[in-house]
């Protein structure tokens, strides 16, 4: 009986968003590099630096020069974060992505917890937290924001608000992307889920802010996060016009849509 031949490993592209990100995204990409090569040879990395004001554009640049499989996307001024997000998933050229935030409150080596759960019947891998490694105050305004929006938008994640995916390249040539603020996260995902692609779980773990500030947790950012979610409410519950077939693949639309 001749033997089956292996399936080829697919290409990984990795990318992060950074805004003000220079005290931790160097050890990110160079975790992320190190489990990347446990998984596959064909791999890049890139990071998209998002109008930062800090020293983050100078280390992504020497990063970009010491590995070739790096790549660093610096925007002239800061676009949000789901503007951040939109040039990653454009940029990226591999089948799979994985994504995770600049800020190192996720370890990318657990990329390697998500990889086997991506198989040939689910689309997308979505991390949940373990547990919070936030102050108690982020704690609660977060477990009443992601029970708010898994009332409203009917959720079936446990954690949509994980920044720790990796999904088929192929969602984006359905789903358009088109939110440049945090509420981007809730659009991708409604999106995904409506149309049918297909959605596995992994606990992962979460860790205490080593540099930097959160850019979510101040009152006004919060207000305009509210009023943010009741509008994409009413796009995608009410109108919910991505339901219907689009003429222009996502990656397109995606490419249209940058500002």
């Amino acid at each position: 009986m001749p033997d089956v031949p292996e399936k080829p490993v697919p290409g990984l592209s990795i990318f992060f968003p950074a805004y003000n990100d220079a005290g931790t995204i160097a050890s990110l990409v160079i975790t992320a590099r190190r489990t990347a090569q446990e998984l596959t040879s064909d791999f890049e990395i890139i990071v998209v630096n998002d109008g930062s004001k800090d020293g983050t554009a100078e280390i992504l640049d020497e990063l970009a020069r010491t590995y070739p499989e790096v790549r660093a996307i610096h925007h002239s001024r800061n676009r949000g974060y789901g503007g951040a997000l939109r040039t990653g998933f454009l940029e990226a050229q591999k089948d799979i992505i994985f994504y995770t935030d600049g800020d190192a409150q996720y370890d990318p080596a657990e990329l390697a917890v998500l990889w086997p759960h991506l198989t040939e019947d689910v689309d997308l891998v979505n991390g949940y937290k373990i547990s919070r490694s936030d102050p108690l105050h982020r704690v609660i305004i977060g477990r009443i924001y992601h029970h708010t929006v898994k009332i409203l938008f009917g959720f079936p994640v446990r954690d949509v608000d994980c920044d720790f995916r990796l999904m088929r390249r192929s969602i984006f040539d359905r789903v358009t992307l088109v939110h440049n603020s945090g509420v981007i996260c809730l659009e991708m995902m409604k999106k995904i889920h409506d149309l049918g692609f297909r959605i596995a779980e992994v606990p992962v773990h979460h860790y205490h802010r080593a540099f930097g500030r959160s850019q979510f947790f101040n009152f006004g950012r919060l207000a305009r996060t509210a009023v943010g979610v009741a509008k994409l409410w009413v796009e995608l519950v009410v109108i919910a016009r991505h339901r219907k077939p689009v003429p222009a693949p996502g990656a397109a639309a995606l490419r249209q849509n940058q500002p």
